[in-house]
């Protein structure tokens, strides 16, 4: 099943200038703009692949604003589209998510898919503490 290319290109218009937003620190502007690329998928909304990027984008700028419970909800509706499951940077923001959470089994999880698919360049660029807690629960060497 393919998007109409009309609404794939408003889609891909909306990330794009949330994607800007969000590298300019202005997650609540970002979030109205992925939102409204959201509102535009077709339902089943979680059939879609685009449906992947659009709610991996919402979590991040979840994320970002440090909103923890919606961010893990954003990216628990991604991990669910095409391609969804395995993806590692959905699984390392679950991971991240759980762990602000407190929920650490759930965090040392989706932490170790995430490693497992990308080894530890995953965790270059992100927090040390979740490489660290993640070292107290699994050998990574």
């Amino acid at each position: 099943m393919e998007m109409p290319d009309e609404i794939y290109d408003q889609l891909n218009e909306h990330c794009e200038r949330g994607e800007a937003l969000l590298a300019k620190g202005d997650a609540d502007a970002a979030l109205e703009q992925y939102q409204a690329a959201e509102a535009l998928i077709p339902s089943p909304k979680l059939s879609w692949e685009a449906a992947l990027w659009v709610y991996a984008a919402i979590g991040d700028a979840w994320f970002a604003k440090q909103d923890f419970d919606r961010a893990r909800q954003a990216f628990s509706n991604a991990v669910l589209c095409p391609d969804g499951l395995g993806n590692p940077f959905i699984h390392l923001r679950l991971g991240q998510c759980q762990f602000e959470e407190n929920n650490l089994d759930k965090a040392a999880d989706e932490l170790t898919r995430a490693y497992m698919a990308e080894g530890l360049a995953i965790f270059e660029d992100e927090n040390p503490k979740y490489l660290a807690f993640l070292r107290t629960r699994i050998d990574l060497t």
